[in-house]
């Protein structure tokens, strides 16, 4: 005979059971949410806390970044003069001065540097200062002019790449502007083939219409490939035994003077 238990009755959940079961997985789903809206504030940019920091008083940026934000709002006051120069890089009125443009050296000359844009202009520009010094003509201290207060140069010319220290003259009281005929051929020759070597990204004020001899600017716009890849051989050449400038070179070579007459025609064409 089979025995049949009796059935005990399941205990009834008390009463709100349920009702706190609900809470919990709400609460939990709350911390998750509260969680990744802190990860997504904080990967929100700086800016967007910056842009309030002193209209909110309870902003939670911490006041030595109110502090140092304040210190760069009035360096760049102070350094960037709000203009493009001729070749569409940011003019600034200080040089030495917590820009971009500063004395750099010249080694192997007796200059005691050159006010230029730091980075890739700078190593462009310094190599053809150097090699000027070692196969043009010899330089002197104080031959050699770089950054200029664009207060004092004409805003639409080529002349106000020196305001963007993406410039420099050479012994610019020896080549005035509008005349032409300054450099011997042989002199002119050297010049021609830096700027091939330079694959074009420096532009010589000879060759605009109204001269300047004394003139040399970057001619590409800021981000140009083409003044990295130049400035990083450049580089490379430190490196290598018997390359850059002041290494022997045949200016004369088929291959060098081909090169050179196509930068002539290219930037000629663009005066």
């Amino acid at each position: 005979m089979k025995l049949s238990l009796p059935r005990i009755p399941r205990r009834p959940s008390a009463p709100g059971a349920a009702h706190r079961r609900g809470l919990s997985r709400r609460a939990l789903l709350g911390r998750i949410a509260a969680v990744g809206g802190a990860v997504g504030v904080a990967a929100l940019p700086l800016s967007h806390f910056l842009s309030q920091a002193y209209a909110d008083a309870n902003n939670p940026i911490p006041a030595r970044v109110r502090d140092a934000l304040r210190s760069a709002q009035d360096r760049t006051r102070r350094v960037l003069a709000g203009s493009r120069s001729h070749n569409g890089w940011e003019t600034e009125s200080v040089a030495d001065d917590g820009g971009t443009v500063y004395t750099r050296p010249v080694p192997g000359t007796p200059l005691k540097g050159v006010a230029v844009r730091m980075g890739d202009v700078e190593t462009v520009l310094v190599h053809l200062v150097r090699r000027f010094h070692y196969e043009v003509d010899p330089l002197r201290r104080g031959d050699v002019v770089g950054w200029h207060d664009p207060a004092g140069l004409a805003r639409n010319g080529p002349e106000s790449n020196l305001a963007s220290g993406t410039a420099v003259r050479i012994r610019p009281g020896f080549y005035p502007r509008g005349a032409r005929g300054g450099f011997f051929p042989q002199q002119e020759v050297v010049i021609r083939d830096i700027l091939a070597e330079l694959d074009g990204v420096v532009r010589w004020g000879g060759d605009d219409r109204t001269p300047d001899e004394s003139l040399f600017c970057v001619d590409v716009r800021p981000g140009d490939r083409r003044l990295a890849q130049v400035a990083a051989r450049i580089r490379g050449w430190r490196l290598e035994p018997g390359a850059g400038a002041g290494s022997p070179v045949n200016v004369l070579s088929g291959g060098r003077r081909k090169a050179a007459r196509a930068v002539e025609r290219r930037q000629r064409t663009t005066a």
